[in-house]
This record gives C-alpha cells, structure tokens and sequence, in this order.
C-alpha cells in the first residue's frame, strides 16, 4: 500500500516545488517534468532509476501526493540512503528538503523563460498575412492623398486606411508597448512624391503591417484589431481611446516586477555586445540589399531592352512599301526575310517577358524579404536607443531627487541645530559623493557611452539637465 502524504504535512518547499513544476490548468505533474526534476538532483542514474520506479505507476502523470513522496525519496537518497517503499513507510521525523537548486530555475525549466520567445520563424509567419493595396483619389488633374486597403487573412477583414492613420498607430504602439521591438514607418513624403515613391512607401507600409501583425506580443492586443478591423468615421481616435485606463504594457505586465530576476547577471554586457553584432549585421544585409536591387533593376532594364528590340523587328517585318522589280531581281528574298523577322520579335517578347518575370521574383522574393529583415534589425536599434535614453532619464530623476533631499536635510539641519556648522553639513553631503562613487562603477555600464555621470559634490548639487529632453 502506497504511503500518503497529507498536504498538511509538507514543508513549504515542498508545496513551492509542486507549483513550480505544474501547470496551471492540470492539477498533476507531467512525467516529462518530474524526470527534469530527477536530473537536477545530481543523484546517479540508477537511484533516478529506482525513484522514478517507485513513484510512476501506469498512469501519464505524477499526482500532488507522489511528488511529494519523490521529494522524500530523493532527499533520502541524497543523505547516502537506499531509495525503497519502505523507506517512505518507516520515517518519523519531518520530511527533509531536498536539493534541486533555485525554485526560480525550476520553474524556468518546466514552462520556459516567459521573456524568451518559445515561438519559431514559421509559427510567426502563420499568425497573419494583411495585403496592402493602393487606393488613389482624384481631384481634377493632381492627386490629393492616396489610401491603402488592408485586407487581414487572420480576422477576415477589409479596411481603408491613410497614412496619417498609420502615424497615430505608430505613435500608439510606442507608448503601449515602449519595450519592444516597433518597426519604424517609411517617410511622408518627399519634395517630388511621384509614382515610383508612392509604391517604394507601399511596400514599406506591407512591411511594417506584417511585422506587427505577426509579433506575438502585438498580435494579441486589442490595439491591432481596432486597426485592422475597425471601420468607422475616425480611426484614429478609437486608437487613442484604446490606450486611456490601460497604460504601457511594463505597468500591467506581470513579470515585470520579477522581469529583473530572469536576466543574466552580466545582461548589460551581453547587451552591449548583441547590440554591436546586430550593428555589423545590418550593415551587411544593407550591402546585400543594395546588389540585389541593383540585380533586379538590370533584370527590369533587360526586359524592356528586349521587347523594344522585338518591335523593332515587328516593325521591319510588317512593312508595306513595295520593292521595285528590278531591285528584287524578280525573287522574294525580302518578303522571306520579313517573315523571319516577324517571327524573331515573338521570340523577343518571351525572352522580354521572362526577363520581366525573373526581375519581378528578385524584387519581390529577395530584395522585399531583405527590406523585412533590415527593418526588424532596424527596429532592435531603435529599441536600443530607446532602453539607453529611459534608463539615463531614471538615473537624472533619481540623482534630482537625491540631491534635493540632502538640500532639504541641510535645510532642516541648519534650523534645528544651528551648533552645526555649514562646513560639517559640506562633509557629510561629500561622504554621500563617495558612496555614490562606488556605485558609479557599477551602473556604468547602463549609460550610454560618451555620457559621463555627474559627480556630487557641495558645489555641485543640481545634476544636469540638457543631457535629455524631458518625457512628458
């Protein structure tokens, strides 16, 4: 008979290793888990073995009493004792705790890293595809503005939209989500907003929509459904309503006040240096890019270097003018050749229209899928930038508050106790500066470089105010 363990009974631990390892809608332990829990014993494979042997019966799953037998088991085995049923049966003293490392780690290892991305390139791709489409107004002879239709596989939508509308909704994501990685829009416009601008801007914007549409973050926010699916009057205010009451997504985020704990001690390092490797790699895929588009211009201009030549031959070959007898010598050399020239300029127009095929595959299928990556890589720079000026406006605004709190202290001081004197309230704020010089060191690697921490010192009290605007 299987011994019981009551819920009562267990050290906390115990109950915190069992909400660690089991997922929230299932009130069992999946196998696959306890013997991830079994590796992190360090036990020798054949006790895993034999703890494993004793716990499993033949159903898929672990019960909340059967971890709690194995975490018996395995700080049993761990103090040198032989793993047994009877092992279990015959203890009286209270359950030992065994090792297994960091709960933090455990619970990493059985559902992931929630700040890590479990999903692959294809999962991503099939969230979404929205098709962008030009939609052009007329007034008289000038053209005023242009739409785009968006049309949306995943929500079965068709909607109208202007490029301010895509500002706005730029503008939005950036405050709901100031974390994360947000595209960047294409220009507005340009001194000479002609054809070729207006479809290069098109397929920027078809860009920037997929990006978004396929983020597993955005793609979930009521943000984008209102943008994709919303089909009144004024978008662009139902945007700004929709971020009201809810703020930026690090105030309602339930990790962030763990967010700090699932990051590598040395994250500033490793930043610094994934932020100089995606520097060499944009700037590689920008050469790239810049040849293919050039592959892909030739490929156009050979097109239509070929059709031109083959109505040139059309031209030849269907012309009328009649030959004089004695120039013909009485034969039909010229009419032969007519016809061979006819038949040359079909030949030219499927070598022209091949041509046109392979330059429309290379803009489409190469150059258009490096754009995407340039723009992801893009918009990791801008995050970038974005995380160095947020953490320098926090360091000014807590080094401000610092240094008028000492001013208010030396204040009050000064009332309250006039036998001491302005030199000793100087000393006391420079003893403060040294402290603040040990951190110094280690918050350094958070500011930008170039930018230098400002010393505190009696005669320098107020920190720096023109080293960033002010966020509103």
């Amino acid at each position: 008979m299987e011994t019981e363990i009551n819920e009562g009974d267990v050290p906390p631990y115990y109950r915190k290793v069992y909400e660690a390892i089991c997922f929230k809608q299932e009130d069992h332990v999946r196998r696959s888990e306890f013997h991830k829990l079994l590796n992190r014993t360090e036990l020798p494979p054949l006790v895993q073995s034999q703890i494993a042997e004793i716990i499993e019966s033949k159903e898929e799953s672990i019960t909340k009493s059967a971890l709690y037998r194995a975490l018996v088991l395995i700080a049993l085995a761990q103090q040198g004792k032989q793993p047994s049923p009877k092992l279990l049966e015959n203890i009286t003293q209270e359950y030992p705790k065994p090792r297994l490392g960091e709960l933090e780690s455990i619970r990493m290892q059985a559902h992931g890293n929630p700040i890590l991305l479990s999903k692959t390139l294809q999962d991503l791709l099939h969230i979404d595809m929205v098709q962008v489409e030009l939609i052009p107004e007329k007034k008289g002879l000038f053209l005023k503005h242009v739409e785009y239709e968006l049309s949306s596989q995943r929500f079965k939508s068709s909607v109208y939209r202007r490029y301010n509308d895509f500002v706005v909704f730029h503008e939005v994501l950036l405050q709901r989500f100031p974390y994360r990685m947000v595209p960047a829009l294409p220009p507005k416009r340009m001194l000479r907003a002609d054809r070729e601008f207006i479809e290069s801007r098109r397929r920027a914007l078809k860009r920037f929509i997929n990006l978004v549409a396929r983020h597993p973050f955005f793609s979930e926010d009521e943000l984008l459904h209102i943008f994709l699916c919303f089909s009144g009057p004024d978008v662009q205010n139902k945007i700004r309503e929709s971020l009201r009451g809810v703020g930026d997504e690090f105030m309602t985020c339930e990790i962030a006040a763990t967010a700090k704990e699932l990051l590598p001690p040395d994250i500033q390092a490793q930043f610094g240096a994934s932020r100089e490797l995606i520097r060499n790699i944009y700037n590689s895929f920008h050469k790239l890019r810049d040849r293919a588009e050039r592959m892909a211009n030739r490929s156009a201009e050979n097109a239509t270097d070929l059709l031109l030549f083959g109505k040139e031959l059309s031209i030849l070959g269907s012309d009328t003018t009649p030959v004089p007898s004695w120039a013909s010598a009485a034969n039909n050399t010229w009419g032969t050749l007519k016809q061979a020239l006819k038949g040359l300029s079909v030949e030219f127009a499927l070598l022209a229209d091949k041509a046109a095929q392979q330059g429309k595959r290379e803009e489409e299928e190469v150059v258009e899928k490096l754009n995407l990556f340039l723009d992801l890589l893009q918009s990791y720079k801008d995050l970038c930038e974005r995380h160095e000026k947020g953490v320098l406006h926090e360091h000014q605004r807590a080094l401000q508050k610092y240094t008028s709190m000492k001013r208010q202290m030396m204040s009050v001081t000064v009332q309250n106790k006039e036998q001491i004197s302005v030199e000793q309230l100087e000393s006391r704020i420079v003893q403060m500066s040294e402290v603040w010089n040990d951190l110094k060191p280690k918050l350094g690697g958070l500011l930008p470089n170039g930018v230098p921490s400002p010393p505190l010192s009696p005669g320098n009290l107020q920190a720096p105010r023109s080293i960033l605007p002010t966020v509103n």
